[in-house]
């Protein structure tokens, strides 16, 4: 399927590692310019010649996220290299596990400011070039804004409003004919992810209690899975597709963990 995105620019926070490397190979793969922002020096300096390497078109623009100036800044090295925005991905950011016990109103807010307020600032610098396009935003949350998981308070308080203001920035931009959409994976396996996982004395057997939990084929989601999904929603063939949570999980979030008994049986 041609999803008609050659030679659209299309910015990827947290492009550099993990699920936003992911979009960010596939919105390339699929002929669009793909812009990775990270706060990673040598992987937003090694981003272009990796892109061109493998006969893509991408670039890499160095910001730390929590500076609004910094964000401007990105945006506006975007407009003047390539003239255009035409998507917004909104990736960057991690389970700090910030507790309502394990934590303080200081580490809430600090959290809220590296997972929140950069999908807000990013969708407010790029507006005025998506506007001119009719583009597209897709924010990346996660299962802990429906499920919640503990002790980590800040991150589903900042992964629940996301999904908030999916639909608040979906209804405002109506006229617009921009676009916004979320997608919310569960349990996906990537370097972050495997650190964690390395965080317990037996990490395989962590794994496999967390597996057994995933409905659809008892495994984790893979990378390039969220960056499908993703990468459909930024393109015209999602052309009548906004306000929505599409979950990317293997049913985690809504099938019933007894189906389990019955892949088994």
């Amino acid at each position: 399927m041609d999803l008609h995105l050659d030679g659209k620019v299309i910015i990827t926070t947290g492009g550099t590692s993990g699920i936003g490397e992911a979009i960010a190979w596939q919105v390339a793969r699929e002929g669009a310019i793909s812009v990775v922002v990270s706060r990673d020096p040598d992987a937003v300096a090694q981003a272009a010649s990796k892109f061109e390497s493998a006969g893509l078109q991408g670039w890499g623009v160095l910001a730390e996220l929590t500076d609004e100036a910094q964000c401007k800044a990105a945006v506006d090295q975007v407009l003047e290299k390539y003239g255009r925005i035409d998507g917004l991905v909104n990736n960057a950011g991690g389970n700090d596990h910030v507790g309502l016990e394990r934590g303080n109103p200081e580490r809430f807010m600090q959290s809220l400011r590296q997972n929140l307020l950069h999908y807000y600032t990013m969708a407010h610098y790029c507006l005025p070039g998506l506007k001119k396009v009719q583009g597209a935003i897709v924010n990346i949350s996660s299962k802990t804004a429906v499920t919640g998981q503990g002790n980590t308070s800040a991150y589903a308080a900042a992964k629940g409003a996301q999904l908030a203001l999916t639909r608040e920035w979906a209804v405002e931009l109506l006229p617009d004919l921009i676009r916004v959409n979320a997608v919310i994976p569960a349990e996906v396996r990537t370097p972050m992810y495997d650190r964690w996982l390395n965080s317990y004395d037996n990490p395989e057997e962590k794994r496999r209690a967390i597996t057994r939990n995933i409905p659809l084929g008892q495994r984790m989601t893979r990378a390039d899975e969220i960056a499908d999904t993703t990468v459909y929603l930024l393109s015209d063939r999602a052309s009548h597709i906004t306000g929505q949570h599409i979950f990317v999980d293997g049913g985690y979030s809504h099938l019933d963990r007894a189906l389990n008994t019955l892949v088994q049986e």
